[in-house]
């Protein structure tokens, strides 16, 4: 598994890289993080999906752990 999150890495991939990501995500209005869609739904997917700045999303994602 990588150590680093980007907008290919699941939802599910990113939880488990950054024990924050979960936080992170929500701050950016993604609350379903346990459903289906996040085994398989990307992190650029998901910014896409909620209108998320993408770029600042994967600095914090990748910064704060």
């Amino acid at each position: 598994m990588a150590d680093k999150i980007t907008e290919n890495t699941t939802i599910f991939e990113a939880l488990q890289i950054n024990p924050n990501a979960g936080d992170i995500l929500m701050n950016y209005g993604m609350h379903c993080l346990g459903c289906a869609l996040a085994h398989g739904e990307t992190v650029g997917e998901a910014a896409d999906v909620h209108g998320a700045d993408l770029k600042k999303m994967l600095e914090e994602l990748n910064n704060v752990k």
